[in-house]
């Protein structure tokens, strides 16, 4: 074989190799990009599996698994290729309130949190570090020699008054809990200490997404997340108080903006409890008597197949009443493998963007509001594009809290 055929036959075994890795690649993008389940509104199956319909994808008849509340429909690439089964549950209509409101966040930790170990210089004025290599951050101190550790300070009290002995700490870690014994070592001040980094609450400001018909509520759209160890922080209990708008910081390219808020820790400013801090949100019931002084509006859930590309709206406060803001849908992920990042959304409102720059911290949470329904929150701000922001479809929000059930 001469060296031009020679070349000639690796250069089509590499066309080939190529057309055959773009086909795959380009499967694999249709299949992941079709959702894997969908919420169908009774009455609205066919109007919906429409929305669905492109001329290469070919949906088959559905085969019912449960009285035809709940079904499977079989999507093809050209009729010819399967691509995926997606699980599909029929509902009842879903009509909430919708809010915007600002609102303060206070939440206590489940045990103490362990955010790094560190050393110690002891009375002898050497260094110590008792929990290096033990503890991890994230970890969670439950328990001190069998007896339960609530915050902070009955840790701290706890661990000076041991008189020097070993302490058995019982840690949360992922779920499972662990036992570890620790040497407390006497400081250069005379107090025992461990050597570890704790926090036992959080708190800030976000916004109310909306309160369903038995009066509770999501807000943020996404979980509260420890800033040292990046973890979601497991709460023990929390609670929703009033917050004041009193300064916003404009975001700009490479430096998010935020809302500075007052938040007055006193009972009688407490307007909910809060009682879950998920992946989708925080969540927990408004106070009966409080609620009447939110801006609550009613409205009907959009599911994410309803979703499209265009003008779209968003409810927040930025200066101590409710408006409704211009944005644009730019772009859609029905199957997102981070629900908290499901859609994108820009800021098209020159009232907005002159107030905040666009979206900034503290709006996480604001309703997304499309053709009269309710379809999503704001979750998240573009570090180098303040005026754009990722947000969740509101059903994500809603199945967390049990509104509905798959």
């Amino acid at each position: 074989m001469s060296r031009k055929e020679k070349f000639r036959k690796i250069l089509w075994t590499l066309v080939l190799a190529g057309t055959i890795l773009f086909t795959c690649m380009g499967y694999f993008q249709i299949r992941d990009h079709l959702p894997d389940q969908l919420n169908i509104v009774k009455g609205e199956e066919t109007e919906c599996l429409n929305r669905l319909e492109k001329p290469w994808l070919s949906l088959d008849d559905a085969i019912p698994v449960s009285g035809g509340e709940r079904f499977h429909l079989q999507c093809d690439l050209f009729g010819l290729i399967p691509l995926k089964q997606i699980k599909v549950q029929v509902v009842e209509p879903t009509d909430i309130y919708v809010s915007g409101n600002t609102v303060g966040v206070y939440m206590e930790t489940q045990g103490v949190l362990i955010i790094d170990s560190g050393e110690i210089t002891g009375e002898d004025g050497l260094s110590y570090e008792p929990a290096r290599n033990l503890v991890q951050p994230g970890d969670y101190i439950v328990a001190m020699n069998q007896e339960r550790v609530g915050n902070k300070r009955e840790l701290i009290h706890k661990i000076q008054t041991c008189g020097g002995d070993s302490v058995d700490l019982s840690l949360l870690r992922r779920g499972e809990e662990i036992h570890m014994a620790l040497n407390p070592v006497m400081d250069e001040a005379g107090d025992y200490k461990l050597g570890i980094w704790v926090r036992d609450n959080t708190q800030g400001i976000g916004t109310l997404t909306y309160m369903d018909q038995e009066g509770d509520f999501g807000a943020l759209g996404h979980g509260i997340s420890d800033v040292d160890t990046g973890e979601l922080m497991q709460i023990c209990n929390g609670d929703l108080y009033k917050a004041q708008i009193i300064g916003i910081h404009k975001g700009t390219k490479g430096s998010p903006g935020e809302l500075s808020g007052l938040i007055r820790y006193d009972h009688s400013n407490i307007i909910g409890t809060i009682s879950q801090n998920g992946e989708n949100g925080i969540y927990g019931r408004l106070d009966p008597g409080y609620v009447e002084n939110l801006t609550l509006q009613p409205m009907e859930v959009g599911y994410k197949q309803e979703m499209e590309l265009g003008e779209a709206s968003i409810l927040c406060s930025v200066d101590g009443k409710v408006d409704e803001y211009q944005v644009e849908i730019v772009s859609i992920d029905l199957n997102h493998p981070d629900t908290n990042k499901s859609f994108v959304l820009k800021v098209t409102d020159r009232r907005l963007l002159e107030k905040t720059g666009g979206i900034v911290q503290g709006m996480s949470g604001s309703p997304v509001l499309q053709n009269g329904k309710a379809v999503g929150a704001v979750t998240h701000v573009f570090v180098q594009d303040s005026t754009s922001g990722y947000g969740i479809f509101i059903e994500n929000m809603l199945r967390y809290n049990g509104t509905y059930a798959n």
